[in-house]
């Protein structure tokens, strides 16, 4: 395996230029960021490297840094740099899943210590993973997409597909669905998934400022453009452009938009110079947008040349049997993160759990299986809805089997000695629920079963 990457993140340039160096000369390869928003970009689930960042920044601190890379993928080592004043907060910061800290001021020694024990855990780790994959274990994408429903197994054999390819690709989901991790899994599986994944966050852009921190400028095209700047698309050559929620991009500029994308050529403001952009898009929507080109909120031409591929992630109302599974991993997470002990959760629970609507998709459910983790579940469930007698004893029924079959992991013997069934009578009504005992983690070819 080629030696692992170094992020290197500290704002003082002196400090960061000694830091590198001393990395560099003790054989890491090191690359410097200013400001922590870059390094999101070079993070990947699959990133062969650590990150080395300084705890107080101007701009998106240390802790926060952290707590993204985890959010892409819990295995990236982070070691955080502090102050005299901030050992405290590096020791919670260990709490919560920081791999080490080391004190100002250093030896160069001790931090090529810490950093080289850091990537022998990440080096491990990547091997884990491929041995995993080698031996028919479940892949890198269904520990991101979680789910057994027909509709989740559909979309990763659709980003298995698309993702190795050039196409640009138009991502349509619901808040929550998990459109982000959809696109990340993309360019990971791509050619360029060692160049950035840039996210363009189109609602949050500036409007009076949106032009220049697009396309960039020269000296002079505006008042207080003092020396030239190059824009996001620029910076993200050779790797991926995400456009999240696009619909929200002013009709003037989507008319540019339109010509970037299709000449694949960008011209910085002031200029007349065409500067060849080597990219692959990606564009996020919360809504259809054929919906928003016939309300003439959105240009026709611009949505055909974004939807050469388009993926529809389903809501997690449309795909309710997987959310005890889901459920259960969100919780396992929450528990590690929060340095507790996973609480017990009853079938009943589990199971109205999925009777519930989650109008905030796989976000939602998150956010309660952090507070569920924390001992505050009150109020996560909600009643049966409304229906006949024999449909709401019939769905109360199926839900009970499928949550006790969630929390045995498809393992039948406690499923119907804990719901006080015999085994007939269980398969039996397995078969009547369409319920399979593979759905939840069990082999088919268990003994006894």
């Amino acid at each position: 395996m080629s030696p692992l990457r170094v992020l290197l993140v500290d704002d003082e340039p002196d400090v960061r230029a000694a830091t590198a160096q001393a990395l560099d000369l003790a054989g890491f390869q090191v690359q410097e960021f200013a400001a922590a928003e870059r390094v999101l970009e070079m993070v990947s689930f699959g990133f062969p490297g650590i990150v080395v960042t300084d705890i107080r920044m101007p701009g998106m601190d240390g802790l926060t840094l952290m707590n993204r890379v985890h959010e892409i993928d819990r295995d990236v080592p982070v070691i955080l740099i502090t102050g005299h004043g901030d050992v405290q907060l590096a020791v919670r910061a260990m709490r919560e899943g920081a791999h080490d800290f080391v004190e100002k001021p250093f030896a160069a020694s001790q931090l090529s210590e810490i950093v080289a024990r850091a990537a022998d855990f990440r080096r491990l780790v990547l091997e884990n993973r491929v041995l995993k994959a080698a031996a028919g274990q479940v892949d890198d994408l269904e520990q991101r997409l979680i789910g057994r429903s027909n509709a989740m197994i559909d979309l990763r054999r659709r980003i298995r597909t698309i993702g190795p390819s050039e196409a640009d690709v138009l991502i349509e989901g619901e808040t929550g669905a998990g459109k982000e991790v959809v696109a990340r899994a993309l360019h990971d599986l791509s050619s360029r998934a060692q160049r950035p994944l840039v996210t363009i966050d189109c609602a949050a852009l500036p409007a009076a400022l949106i032009e220049s921190e697009l396309f960039g400028h020269e000296a002079g095209a505006f008042a207080g453009a003092l020396r030239p700047r190059y824009g996001k698309f620029e910076h993200a050559r050779g790797g991926t452009i995400l456009l999240d929620d696009i619909a929200s991009i002013p009709l003037d500029l989507q008319g540019k938009l339109v010509r970037v994308i299709e000449q694949r050529t960008v011209t910085r403001l002031g200029s007349n110079e065409a500067i060849p952009l080597d990219v692959r898009f990606m564009a996020t929507a919360r809504v259809p947008l054929e919906a928003e080109v016939q309300a003439g909120r959105f240009r026709p031409d611009l949505l055909y040349r974004l939807n050469v591929v388009t993926l529809h992630l389903p809501s997690l109302s449309a795909r309710r049997e997987d959310i005890p599974l889901l459920f259960l991993r969100l919780l396992a997470e929450a528990a590690s993160r929060h340095r507790v002990e996973p609480p017990e959760v009853p079938p009943s629970v589990i199971a109205q759990l999925t009777a519930r609507d989650w109008p905030g998709n796989v976000r939602e459910l998150r956010n309660a299986a952090d507070r569920f983790a924390l001992g505050l579940g009150e109020g996560l469930v909600s009643d049966a809805g409304p229906g006949r007698l024999a449909e709401r004893v019939a769905e109360f029924e199926r839900r009970e089997i499928e949550a006790a079959l969630a929390v045995h992991r498809g393992n039948l013997k406690p499923v119907y000695e804990s719901l006080g069934l015999s085994r007939k009578t269980l398969w039996e009504k397995m078969q009547k629920y369409g319920l399979d005992k593979a759905q939840f983690g069990a082999s088919t070819l268990r003994e006894g079963e």
